[in-house]
């Protein structure tokens, strides 16, 4: 039974955090180089037509009533237009363009890092010391010291250039059109009932996949065979092995939900990592969604996307932790109290 109690103050926190990260990217945007006015106006505008802009936008007002015109901005989700990236859209409207296609290749990594990393985890602090485990942490060792930025291209070079076998960049198909519904191109693609679009949407997301998936795949089995070892020393497990219980049942029925506990933390961890990472992982495989806006926005001096971006990367990572504290309070009642 999940406490509403221990809901309820989980989702106070989030308004301190929001609030922490909105004046945060405030503060930081103030004391950065640039001028929205001369960035939307052109270095060649007169000083006139800057002062007018600048003035529109109510640049020319005390530093406080800026930061509380922000802040109830940020509250309405009110992030005005775009200087750069689309002249004159709403923020709000781009990213709701970009976002459903960072959290479907976030979602798309993290499902591929949980489908190897956890049983290679539970194999191997199940079998330790043996080949499996030595394998497994050899092979997580490996899928953590690389980065993103490396292994994208060695993807591309094995399978794109001397395999033939995945394209090198983009979500689908340039023959193909899709309209969009959700956002995320492998739902629409079923929705409309297109088959070859969607293997073509399958085949261009499974290099990007593959590389947050290898990244997250590390972490999650690193820390599923020691939460998985750290259970099968306890003193239940022996004693339900004692009764004659099977190792197999024994594991899976008393020693996996259990083990299961601390790995909840790196799952949030990983995802919001990946949101991150998606920066990278879009700029090499060329996926616009709210990374490479981000990296656009910020070469441009769009501070408006600039602000709105970085405050949906922190709302999501919130949410993350939000829905960790929820699963744990399912997994293991007592941490209501």
């Amino acid at each position: 039974m999940i406490s509403k109690r221990f809901i309820a103050k989980r989702i106070l926190l989030l308004g301190p955090v929001l609030f922490g990260v909105a004046t945060f990217v405030f503060a930081i945007l103030q004391i950065s180089p640039g001028d929205p006015a001369v960035t939307i106006a052109g270095n060649r505008a007169s000083q006139e037509f800057v002062e007018q802009i600048r003035a529109d936008l109510g640049l020319d007002d005390p530093l406080w009533q800026q930061y509380l015109r922000f802040l109830w901005d940020t509250v309405r989700l009110d992030f005005g237009q775009s200087y750069q990236i689309q002249r004159g859209t709403p923020v709000t409207e781009i990213l709701a363009g970009r976002l459903p296609i960072t959290i479907e290749l976030a979602v798309l990594g993290l499902i591929a890092g949980l489908a190897f990393g956890l049983p290679l985890g539970i194999v191997s602090g199940v079998k330790q010391d043996t080949f499996t485990d030595h394998f497994s942490r050899i092979g997580a060792l490996a899928g953590i010291s690389v980065p993103i930025y490396w292994s994208g291209p060695l993807l591309i070079l094995l399978f794109a250039v001397f395999l033939d076998v995945f394209p090198t960049s983009g979500r689908i198909g340039s023959t193909y059109f899709v309209e969009r519904r959700t956002g995320f191109i492998l739902i629409d693609t079923v929705l409309v009932g297109e088959l070859d679009a969607f293997v073509s949407a399958v085949r261009h997301l499974a290099m990007p996949v593959m590389v947050l998936g290898i990244y997250s795949m590390a972490f999650i089995s690193r820390m599923m065979r020691s939460s998985m070892l750290e259970v099968i020393r306890q003193d239940y497990m022996r004693t339900a092995r004692a009764k004659g219980q099977g190792a197999k049942t024994t594991v899976m029925k008393h020693g996996l939900r259990n083990a299961f506990i601390p790995v909840i933390t790196i799952i949030g961890i990983q995802f919001g990592s990946m949101l991150g990472g998606s920066v990278l992982t879009e700029t090499v495989f060329e996926i616009n969604g709210i990374g490479t806006l981000l990296v656009s926005a910020i070469e441009q001096n769009d501070y408006p996307v600039v602000q709105a971006t970085v405050l949906v990367f922190a709302l999501l990572y919130t949410l993350v932790n939000l829905f960790v504290d929820i699963t744990y309070s399912v997994l293991d009642p007592r941490i209501n109290q």
